[in-house]
């Protein structure tokens, strides 16, 4: 079927698919920023805060995904 226009929920972007994981900067940096502005409440320490949790959110996800890539590779062939 050829479409003149792209449609996401038909035809995904397969092209981003590896690149998926520099995305998660933008992404843990905006749901910082909002969360933040919500929680801080003095102004003049809102971009370090923000910074901080940016920073936190993404070693938090790596290792996660490390901690899964070793679990799958060498814990769960075992069983």
């Amino acid at each position: 079927m050829m479409y003149m226009a792209w449609i996401p929920f038909v035809s995904p972007m397969n092209w981003i698919q590896s690149l998926w994981y520099l995305l998660l900067i933008p992404l843990a940096l905006g749901i910082s920023m909002i969360y933040k502005a919500m929680r801080v409440t003095e102004i003049h320490t809102y971009w370090r805060q923000v910074g901080s949790m940016t920073l936190q959110v993404v070693l938090a996800i790596a290792g996660l995904a490390i901690a899964l890539i070793l679990f799958v590779r060498y814990i769960s062939p075992m069983a």
